[in-house]
């Protein structure tokens, strides 16, 4: 990357600090045609990862789609992305940032933002970024995903439809403590659900900030598309997620826990406990040798 690459653009600053945290908006970015985004280093890339880190399977699929019902392409990694023209594939290319070069662009788009991120959520924790591949007409089901997340469009075009974070019709409270425990990230997709969606026709060139657990599916173009994704925990999220944690084991007492947002005392006192918990309970596994939990998502 070149001294004088355009991370993200003033425009794009003056969006995220209007939305940020709660809501989605549109960004711009200067990444387009970067060495590292290129096809032929994208099947590099694709070549050098762990099969943990890659995720690959057929894009022909409803907005609906039943995670257990996914039909996998019996493919290298690396074939997926040479032949992502033909083969109907959606892939993602996971944690990417443990290579160093990409590692170097992850720190610099999110270097570009921490002054405008930070005072609002805290410091940017669990930096990872992702390379999404998609071949022309797929579509990415119905989900919600655990980090803020920018994602930017390197080749062909999408749209990304964004619903609100706070809907609890869209996803509610058991199913927010059932993903925090490790369920899976797609969610049910009515049609009432579109008079509040926001649709973002994205280019290359365009970027889309999405935020904490915001439901979305993307549609692809006819055209195969790259993206790549920054993504960041934060205080704020890590909360989110520890209340409902609690939540959940309140729940299981037969209680009938407030939504969050109701009463932010108690959410608060409940962040704080499952905090202090978490802390004495990982000192003593490693005083014990045993590799303590990761932070709650």
């Amino acid at each position: 990357m070149t001294t004088n690459t355009v991370l993200f653009t003033p425009a794009g600053h003056a969006a995220l600090v209007s939305a940020y945290p709660a809501l989605p908006c549109g960004l711009n970015h200067g990444l387009v045609g970067h060495p590292l985004l290129t096809r032929a280093a994208l099947e590099e890339l694709a070549a050098s990862l762990p099969a943990s880190h890659v995720e690959h399977s057929i894009g022909d699929v409803p907005v609906n789609q039943d995670p257990s019902a996914t039909k996998v392409v019996p493919l290298t990694a690396a074939d997926v992305v040479r032949t992502i023209d033909t083969n109907r594939c959606w892939m993602v290319m996971k944690k990417v940032e443990h290579v160093p070069a990409y590692a170097r662009l992850l720190d610099a788009l999110l270097a570009d933002i921490a002054n405008l991120v930070i005072p609002l959520t805290g410091p940017i924790v669990r930096p990872e970024s992702f390379v999404f591949l998609s071949a022309p007409n797929s579509v990415t089901p119905f989900h919600m995903d655990p980090e803020h997340n920018i994602l930017l469009q390197i080749e062909g075009g999408k749209t990304m439809n964004v619903y609100p974070a706070d809907s609890t019709e869209m996803v509610p409270q058991e199913a927010h403590e059932a993903f925090h425990r490790g369920a899976h990230r797609n969610l049910v997709h009515r049609d009432a659900f579109e008079a509040q969606a926001r649709p973002f026709a994205m280019q290359p060139g365009d970027a889309v900030y999405v935020p904490v657990k915001a439901p979305h599916w993307v549609q692809n173009g006819p055209e195969v598309s790259i993206s790549f994704s920054v993504t960041w925990r934060s205080r704020l999220s890590d909360g989110e997620a520890r209340l409902h944690l609690v939540n959940h084991q309140l729940r299981k007492l037969g209680l009938q826990p407030a939504l969050p947002g109701q009463s932010p005392l108690a959410d608060q006192a409940k962040v704080s406990a499952h905090r202090g918990f978490k802390a004495v309970t990982h000192g003593i596994k490693r005083a014990l040798g045993k590799q303590p939990d990761r932070t709650a998502y």
